[in-house]
């Protein structure tokens, strides 16, 4: 047979004039869910997103037709939702499946006598099969095994219509990861090597058999790696055939795809190893860009995971996250803050005190909106005049009270 005489045929022998070689393997075009943790912005989006969003408070609110009236005790759900997880564990389990897989999955393991959820474990996402031929019905299996339905808990994150699974990012944007892998591949490889680059070393005076290639390119790969001079005749050429990883050209093409990566998360490329874009970082800017990230990014996340858990909640009960405390500002600028909004009359006295860790007032008397008395009490600044921190926060407390009205 062909293949036979080509595994048993004379091995055939030439002389070369070149000698090329390089640093192993070729570069990986394709991402899997496993290497995909390892590239580096991605990993620092998940973080982003898991633990900003897990480390927010968490309040109960009962829904009626006019107000909402906070709840004083966390539903048995949010107090210990699983068995081996705080709620911070928990919410951060949940945005990284999210963020990773475009699912997160859980399973009802209990319930209290009314038959509502008081914990929910999650499962891991490439465990979980979904049956879609009908969305309205869909059916859920985990690892081969058909789930009941109802003791199902699924949170997807970006959904096409007539679909019940989410997109999995990796899967939609491989091409833009695999180049991050490659890239990452192609530097471990080099540094590995010890900085020997890929080349060809070429004798325009004579030609050399295989076993003085095999010398020379051991030589030269030596003097390489120790960094000495290298002294050869005018007689020899030699070529780089790659790119350094120091030189621009490999640094700029990892900074392009952090910054593509942090754009299907909304993060802001800076905070990823992107292009941070112009001008310089200051404290102002610093309080504008965690005003943008709650607000056009984590507001979505967040609103996603508060109607999901509240569907599970008995009664008219809602949960809410606590947008507020992602902004430190210092004592001073929450007070001028806080005089504003009780002036303006949008929030009551209680609510303040409920920022502040601190308990309502008796009898109900910081329920009231109204107007801070003129007279002995020094007249409130005005908006422009708070400084930029200030100014930051109080946009942060009015789009909260937006969001919530």
């Amino acid at each position: 047979m062909k293949w036979t005489r080509r595994l048993f045929r004379r091995t055939e022998e030439r002389a070369i004039t070149s000698l090329p070689w390089d640093v192993g393997g070729a570069m990986p075009s394709q991402v899997s869910s496993q290497t995909a943790g390892r590239i580096v912005p991605l990993f620092a989006c998940w973080r982003i997103l898991a633990d900003n969003i897990a480390s927010l408070p968490v309040q109960t609110f009962q829904r009626n037709a006019a107000t909402r009236l906070p709840n004083p005790f966390l539903p048995d759900l949010l107090f210990r939702p699983a068995a081996r997880d705080n709620l911070f564990q928990w919410l951060h389990k949940c945005v990284v499946s999210l963020a990773a897989r475009g699912n997160a999955y859980g399973l009802i393991t209990a319930r209290d006598n009314f038959g509502f959820p008081v914990n929910i474990e999650w499962l891991h996402p490439d465990d979980v099969w979904v049956d879609e031929e009908r969305p309205t019905e869909p059916i859920y299996h985990w690892q081969g095994m058909p789930l009941p339905t109802e003791d199902v808990f699924h949170i997807p994150w970006f959904v096409m219509p007539g679909c019940v699974v989410g997109l999995s990012p990796i899967q939609w944007f491989a091409s833009t990861l695999g180049e991050n892998v490659a890239a990452t591949e192609y530097g471990r490889r080099w540094f590995e090597n010890g900085g020997t680059p890929p080349a060809v070393m070429k004798n325009s005076a004579k030609t050399i058999n295989p076993e003085e290639s095999e010398e020379i390119r051991n030589r030269l790969s030596i003097a390489i790696r120790s960094g000495k001079p290298i002294v050869i005749g005018n007689d020899w050429d030699f070529t780089a055939l790659d790119v350094n990883p120091n030189e621009s050209q490999f640094i700029e093409t990892r900074r392009l795809n952090a910054t593509a990566i942090a754009s299907i998360y909304g993060v802001p490329p800076g905070m990823v190893g992107g292009d941070q874009g112009g001008g310089s970082v200051t404290y102002a800017n610093v309080e504008q860009q965690t005003i943008n990230l709650t607000t056009l990014t984590f507001r979505a996340w967040l609103v996603r995971i508060e109607n999901a858990v509240s569907d599970q909640l008995a009664g008219r009960q809602m949960m809410r996250f606590n947008v507020d405390a992602m902004i430190r500002v210092d004592t001073r600028t929450r007070y001028e803050v806080y005089s504003l909004a009780l002036q303006n009359g949008w929030m009551s006295v209680d609510e303040v005190r409920a920022l502040e860790n601190l308990a309502p007032l008796p009898n109900g008397a910081g329920q009231v909106y109204k107007s801070l008395a003129p007279q002995p009490a020094p007249v409130p600044p005005d908006e422009q005049q708070l400084s930029p921190e200030g100014r930051a926060f109080l946009e942060l407390l009015a789009s909260e009270r937006d969001a919530n009205a």
